[in-house]
């Protein structure tokens, strides 16, 4: 499967389908994590990381629109597919579960790491030191950023849909602060808690 391998990551098909959480479209989202489960399987995954993982994606997935909400129990039957009798799925298999398009690797004849070093090298003359990635990457978690201020107690679906911006993304910054920004959480203290809860009494 194209760009599925990255480096030495024993887990890197597992972690190269988390990625794809993107391209789910509404009817899809279970069979989404069904197959998260059975590349979990693949790679060794533990099936407590594979149910941490499904959590964050269940929260990614709850705003793909669809008129059936996806539930808790989506992921405890998702999680059934953690099994080997499910680890002969095919590529085609997948597609046809996820409606998600699985390109085959194509390397004109040369080894992956062939083809990989030749891509960086381009990458290096047209980017230098990895400018490309630094500039977008610096502009979305200071939008990110910009919109917890104006929303301290919004949360991601929310954040996805004033912005725009992809929900792995939004994921990724949620807890980043831009460099030059300094910022302290504060939390009130019993009695200022108990006094806040008089007032608004008051106000009834």
């Amino acid at each position: 499967i194209a760009g599925k391998v990255h480096g030495d990551d024993p887990y890197a098909l597992y972690h190269w389908w988390l990625r794809q959480i993107g391209e789910i479209k509404g009817g899809h989202r279970y069979f989404f994590l069904m197959c998260l489960a059975i590349y979990a399987y693949k790679c060794g995954v533990s099936k407590q990381q594979l149910r941490q993982d499904m959590k964050e994606a269940f929260d990614d997935l709850q705003m793909v629109k669809h008129e059936n909400a996806l539930t808790e129990e989506d992921i405890r039957s998702a999680l059934e597919a953690y099994d080997k009798e499910y680890y002969n799925f095919t590529i085609s298999d997948i597609e046809a579960l996820t409606d998600v398009r699985i390109e085959r690797n194509k390397r004109n004849g040369r080894s992956q790491k062939e083809h990989l070093k030749r891509a960086r090298a381009v990458q290096e003359v047209d980017y230098p030191g990895g400018t490309w990635r630094r500039k977008g990457a610096e502009e979305k978690k200071a939008q990110v950023y910009a919109w917890r201020q104006e929303h301290p107690e919004g949360r991601k679906a929310d954040c996805h849909r004033d912005t725009g911006l992809d929900p792995k993304t939004i994921r990724k910054w949620w807890d980043t602060v831009p460099e030059g920004h300094i910022t302290v959480k504060i939390r009130p203290s019993q009695a200022l808690s108990d006094l806040l809860v008089e007032e608004f009494k008051k106000g009834l």
